[in-house]
């Protein structure tokens, strides 16, 4: 890949090189590429904003981020979004990060479905977000040059249906768990490949609660 800005570059270090062996192994190719990307894009956001961040952080949470769609890393109960923040925050913690930027990533990993919050917060928060943002929903395309978005392409290619394979990738990985899609987008996923899928819904919740009123 060309390096368009060196400051958007993959870390050259070992946590990095740790991290990406690491989702590699535990990844599929889809993911895997889709990580990356978000990576990239993210740091050339964070470039473009003139944003200072630690580069390590934001490539962690991007690798780590949708490592809870995996079987391997889900939960039975919990979002996947918290499943691939506690297994980014152990894998830091188990590499010498501090516990302050362990719950940095984790942060950035918990909240990168929940739109509006992430970019008031901490850069690397807010970069996470930014960059799935980017490669799944396409809102900042036009934020970014022809080149740079060819380069992240050459590099960490889409596939040809990504649209729809990204889709069955968060249903695959949530599909045995639907309540944790309470409150968040993904409840959009199942109820897309489930027509008789019932969410919950936050009035109903309100108004059946135990209070009076």
């Amino acid at each position: 890949m060309t390096v368009i800005v060196k400051e958007a570059a993959i870390p050259d270090s070992k946590l990095a090189r740790a991290v990406t062996e690491y989702i590699r192994d535990s990844e599929t190719d889809l993911l895997f590429n889709h990580s990356s990307r978000v990576y990239h894009f993210g740091a050339l956001a964070g470039v473009g904003r003139g944003l200072k961040f630690d580069r390590e952080l934001l490539y962690a949470g991007a690798m780590f981020h949708d490592i809870g769609l995996m079987p391997s890393h889900s939960s039975k109960d919990e979002r996947f979004e918290v499943d691939g923040a506690h297994a980014a925050r152990d894998f830091l913690l188990s590499h010498g990060i501090s516990e302050e930027d362990a719950f940095t990533v984790w942060t950035s990993i918990a909240l990168h479905t929940t739109p509006g919050v992430p970019q008031h917060m901490h850069p690397v928060v807010a970069l996470v977000t930014a960059g799935v943002e980017m490669d799944v929903l396409g809102l900042t395309y036009d934020e970014y040059s022809d080149q740079e978005r060819e380069a992240v392409v050459s590099a960490f290619p889409r596939t040809p249906r990504f649209k729809e394979d990204i889709i069955q990738a968060f249903y695959d990985g949530i599909k045995h768990k639907p309540d944790t899609t309470f409150g968040n987008v993904k409840a959009d996923v199942i109820a897309d490949k489930e027509p008789h899928f019932h969410r919950s819904n936050f009035c109903s919740v309100i108004r059946c609660s135990h209070w009076h009123g």
